[in-house]
């Protein structure tokens, strides 16, 4: 028997030396994990909003739930080009065959080549759910996958690097891009990056199984949840929803005001599901993550937290407008991941209304997801999860690249183009003919007139040139203009701060104002904080330069950042901006003098858009 390379569905598992979660094997057949939602049925008491869950009756049946890890049902499917997928017979329900499951043991021999020796291990498998065959590997930090592949050494040892500790070594590195890079290597590990975005990025979707309960430990956890609601002002609606599903029916259940432990608990006690919208801006570990992978992705990087009870669901099926990183923190998740419906839905740009069940289409992942655990979907993939009976759920859904496709660019570029050309070209502003109203228009679109044809040709005549017009230049501006108002302001190393506006020695001090002025000389050697902390931008008459370091942590609190530059500094900023990370002097900055030199350095400076290579330091003054 082969194993066929499936295209549209990536999974990748890794297996400690020591025994994963409960009793586990080290090669294991594929187990189709299809755990039945229990339907609580959820009704509001008038006057004090308060649920009460209907109790029923619960098979004890976990279907794939048993205690193993990994088990994975796999179903491969491609879900932007509608290839076929061979299945295994499945086995019918009541006619008791007696079908086999298929075990696939990785073999590493000293010629390193890789040898699949398939075991066959008597195991019933669930009526009516098709089966595919899993790749379990050696009991060493390497990557298994469908088809064996050859990973970067670099990768080694993904596993034993913890949140904090990845932090501090990332905080070394002097170069931004470079920090987000490490960031997202190990939020993938151990897929590759370069993988990951030449298979899977808007491609497929990938299931990551490490067997690491802790891996993600550190970014978020119910205690801080439990924190969030008691220390801060959390609003129903606005940081917090309350959701329930059942019976096919998707509600929330937002009160007014403020939401209080007292309430939040006795929704999720009575069976709602709990989602923390923008947890970064109570979280200062997830505002530092995010703030980090934002400069890898060009594009905002923003999160939800989802708190689910057990035997429960809170949401409908759906699809989403962003590509989303699902990290499992806490518990355990069941999750339904289906293909495409027509390809009017991949990578969509906005995300769907709650389907039905019976508008769901094909199958192509049934699995459980594990604290440790990574699922990446790109936007258009219809999805849901469903809490297993014995324990709750808490994961982080990471996302980015929402409204970021060329499509998104055109439509801020095509307006513009026409204007341009409008302006500037004569045979745009020609008159239509006289009589096109005669041949032209739906109620004409049958007819043999030949004055159809010339007057279409001529359109796309007009088209084609426009291509002349196109301040391609200027719309990325926008674009980039965009990114910096969705940006979350930077999180500063010590080092960082000590060179920032944030470490200067101003102060209050025996009733006066103390060193408030920082000494700045053309010797002094600056560089930009971040690589994309800022962009200049044309304006009329002088130069915009956009900025982020001043944001709030809650999305679009404040109007976008700018500082009005003369034109006669732009190549200074210029400099500034592709010298990164390298510190230039001030003297080497454009300007018709010295102090012209200093006082652009120390408006930058000011608004903590870039750092002095020495820790700042003051002369007196008031």
């Amino acid at each position: 028997m082969k194993i066929k390379r499936m295209s549209a569905f990536a999974i990748y598992r890794s297996i400690p030396t020591e025994k994963c979660g409960l009793q586990e094997k080290m090669s294991k057949s594929s187990e189709n994990i299809s755990s039945k939602k229990t339907n609580a049925g959820l009704q509001m008491v008038s006057g004090i909003q308060k649920l009460k869950k209907k109790q029923k009756n619960m098979k004890s049946k976990k279907n794939g739930a048993k205690q193993r890890c990994p088990v994975v049902k796999e179903a491969f499917e491609d879900t932007c080009h509608n290839s076929q997928v061979t299945k295994e017979p499945q086995s019918k329900a009541g006619d008791g065959s007696d079908v086999g499951s298929v075990h696939c043991e990785l073999v590493l021999k000293k010629t390193k080549k890789v040898v699949l020796k398939l075991k066959r291990q008597k195991q019933g498998i669930t009526p009516g759910i098709s089966r595919t065959k899993v790749v379990n590997g050696n009991c060493k930090p390497k990557v298994v996958v469908q088809t064996p592949k050859k990973f970067p050494e670099d990768l080694e040892c993904w596993g034993q690097c913890s949140l904090k500790t990845l932090l501090q070594d990332i905080g070394k590195l002097q170069n931004s891009k470079d920090r987000a890079a490490k960031m997202f290597e190990w939020m993938i590990a151990p897929v590759s990056p370069t993988q990951f975005f030449s298979e899977l990025w808007e491609k497929k979707s990938a299931l990551v199984r490490r067997c690491k309960p802790d891996y993600y430990k550190g970014l978020f956890s119910t205690a801080e949840f439990d924190r969030i609601l008691r220390e801060n002002d959390v609003q129903f609606g606005v940081n917090l929803d309350v959701t329930s599903y059942s019976g096919g029916k998707r509600e929330t259940h937002n009160p007014p005001g403020r939401a209080l432990p007292l309430v939040v608990w006795d929704y999720y006690k009575n069976g709602c599901s709990l989602r923390l919208l923008n947890p970064q801006s109570f979280s200062l570990n997830v505002w530092n993550v995010l703030s980090i992978l934002q400069e890898h992705f060009c594009s905002m990087a923003g999160t939800n937290v989802y708190l689910t009870p057990p035997g429960t669901q809170g949401f409908a099926p759906h699809y989403d407008d962003i590509e989303a990183f699902v990290l499992q923190l806490e518990g355990k998740k069941h999750w339904r991941v289906y293909k495409a419906r027509s390809n009017d839905e991949v990578l969509p740009q906005f995300s769907s209304r709650n389907f039905s069940q019976d508008e769901l289409g094909e199958i192509v992942l049934d699995t459980v997801l594990e604290a440790g655990d990574l699922l990446y979907f790109p936007r258009g993939v219809i999805h849901q999860g469903d809490c297993l009976p014995d324990q709750h759920s808490l994961h982080i859904t990471l996302s980015t690249y929402q409204r970021n496709s060329w499509a998104d660019l055109l439509e801020k570029l095509l307006p513009a183009t026409l204007q341009s050309a409008i302006e500037e070209d004569l045979e745009f502003r020609t008159g239509l003919p006289l009589d096109y109203l005669e041949y032209m228009g739906v109620q004409n679109s049958e007819s043999n007139d030949r004055r159809r044809a010339s007057f279409i040709e001529k359109v796309h005549s007009l088209i084609k040139k426009l291509t002349n017009y196109a301040p391609v230049d200027a719309a990325v501006d926008q674009k980039a203009v965009n990114f910096l108002h969705d940006c979350l302001p930077p999180v500063l190393t010590q080092e960082e701060k000590a060179l920032s506006v944030h470490g200067a020695p101003a102060r209050w001090e025996n009733g006066d104002a103390r060193d408030v002025v920082v000494k700045t000389e053309g010797r002094t050697r600056i560089r930009l904080l971040r690589k994309h902390i800022a962009r200049l931008c044309s304006g009329d008459p002088s130069l915009l330069l956009y900025y982020s370091a001043e944001n709030s942590r809650v999305y679009h609190k404040d109007e976008p950042k700018f500082l009005e530059i003369d034109s006669e500094y732009a190549d200074g900023i210029e400099k500034l901006i592709h010298s990164y990370p390298k510190y230039i002097t001030v003297d080497s900055l454009s300007g018709e003098t010295l102090d012209d030199k200093v006082s652009l350095a120390s408006a930058l400076f000011e608004k903590g858009l870039i750092l002095i290579k020495k820790p700042t330091t003051s002369l007196e003054g008031n």
